[in-house]
Formats: C-alpha cells, sequence, structure tokens
C-alpha cells in the first residue's frame, strides 16, 4: 500500500508571497484577493498590483475571512469589522495577561 506524503515549505512571518503565491496557496482566483485588498482586509506592500508583496501571515488572514464568508454568510465588510475586533480582543488579552503578571 502506497502511502500519501505531504510536502510543503514552511514559511515564517517574515517571508513575502507575490500576489499570484498567495492566490495559488490560499486556492483563490485574484480577483478575490483584490477584493479582500479593496475592502481593507489585507494590506500588500508595493503601489501597484503587479508589485504587491503579502507576508506569510496574510495566509491566515485569508483563510478566516472565507471561513467567516462561508460558515457566517458574512460580507466583506462585515468580515473586516469581525477581524478588527478579533485583533482588538486579542490585543486587550495580552495587556490583561501583562497587567496579571505584575
Amino acid at each position: 500500500m502506497k502511502e500519501d506524503l505531504l510536502t510543503g515549505d514552511i514559511l515564517d512571518e517574515h517571508h513575502e508571497l507575490s500576489l499570484r503565491e498567495l492566490c495559488r496557496v490560499c486556492s483563490l482566483d485574484t480577483m478575490r484577493i483584490v477584493e479582500f485588498v479593496d475592502e481593507g482586509i489585507l494590506k500588500p506592500t508595493g503601489r501597484i498590483q503587479a508589485n504587491w508583496r503579502f507576508s506569510a501571515v496574510t495566509i491566515q488572514v485569508v483563510q478566516r475571512t472565507v471561513r467567516l464568508q462561508r460558515d457566517l454568510d458574512i460580507n466583506l465588510a462585515g468580515v473586516a469589522l469581525v477581524l478588527d475586533l478579533m485583533e482588538e480582543i486579542e490585543r486587550l488579552r495580552s495587556r490583561v495577561e501583562v497587567l496579571d503578571r505584575s
């Protein structure tokens, strides 16, 4: 019986992806990623689309965005709000953790 092997690259937070690479990794088309950028969910470096670069952390943001849209049927503006609130909650939890250690 042949075993299936998973292969891939390990990306750290400093690794950057092009638009094309991000689309391939996330299995999304370019227009979908452009919509995420237009809504402010993703913030690439580079002024023009051909020069956009995304940090590897962006992959997690794309996955969360897709899950929120699919599972909760939230539009992109709502997803942007939810992601901002989740980020704020995480910042507040970090501050509480620091205060608890003091």
